[in-house]
């Protein structure tokens, strides 16, 4: 439908709308404008740190152990006759100590194989596993702690509480309860330093902490010389032995010799 030609002048013209009046960029100016570039896809939430155990935790965790070995060492081995009775404690004194020296290697060994300053690919896989290794010494604490309350309760062990404690005067084999009084100072030392880094000077923690090595070594001595079974159980603690010489063995070499430690290798053959 068409106006007609007087009607169409007298009505005033079109406003144009804001849309139509603004200039359309041209395909010259298209490529002229930079390009919009989209900002780097960034995790939304970074990889969390590894779990660590608070303070209180590690107390509670500790105690809520002693207390589950207590109550499994006398449900497992129940006492058969009086002189079983008599030795009951004596018995949970020394599979303590058996669990405490096994987790003690285990936690020693595993450290020394992750431990490789000189391999960077190496460090990032291993301080993932790092925290459990922190965290075994809880167990390593909740054990030691039931064979020392055992060893002191015990009436007819002669080490009693100040031959646990101060080296020297235990009764019973004193060299070798005083080389395990020494080894359990040694490892609160090298374990408090371990978990309280932040209240020693930078670098100091690492420096005590190669004190672990002793610790084995006293509490090898230890239950070898202390316990009257020894002889069967020489097996163990000669693997225990051999265990933490070949990790430590191994460390050093990747450390001298600036060579790939074995999980290195397997990244760069996976990679090929």
């Amino acid at each position: 439908m068409t106006l007609p030609d007087d009607l169409a002048a007298a009505l005033p013209a079109a406003t144009p709308t804001r849309a139509a009046t603004a200039a359309r960029p041209t395909a010259a100016t298209v490529a002229a404008m930079p390009a919009r570039t989209t900002p780097a896809m960034t995790p939304a939430r970074r990889a969390s740190s590894p779990f660590r155990l608070s303070g209180r935790a590690t107390v509670i965790l500790t105690a809520i152990l002693a207390i589950l070995v207590v109550y499994a060492t006398d449900q497992i081995a129940p006492a058969t006759s009086d002189r079983q009775a008599q030795l009951r404690i004596w018995l949970a004194a020394r599979a303590t100590g058996i669990v405490t020296f096994l987790l003690l290697a285990f936690q020693i060994a595993l450290g020394l194989v992750l431990s490789h300053p000189t391999n960077k690919s190496t460090w990032k896989l291993s301080k993932r596993i790092f925290p459990w290794h922190e965290h075994l010494w809880v167990f390593v604490l909740a054990f030691l702690l039931v064979h020392i309350v055992s060893i002191v309760l015990d009436p007819y062990a002669g080490v009693g509480l100040t031959g646990t404690f101060i080296p020297g005067l235990s009764e019973y084999r004193s060299s070798a309860v005083a080389l395990g009084t020494m080894a359990l100072y040694a490892f609160l030392l090298t374990a408090l330093t371990a978990r309280y880094t932040k209240m020693l000077p930078a670098g100091a923690w690492l420096s005590i902490h190669r004190l672990a090595l002793l610790v084995f070594v006293l509490a090898w001595l230890h239950g070898i010389l202390s316990g009257t079974d020894s002889d069967a159980l020489r097996p163990i603690y000669i693997a225990a032995g051999l265990a933490v010489v070949a990790s430590g063995a191994y460390r050093y070499w990747a450390s001298r010799q600036h060579k790939p430690t074995f999980e290195t290798s397997r990244q760069q053959e996976g990679s090929r």
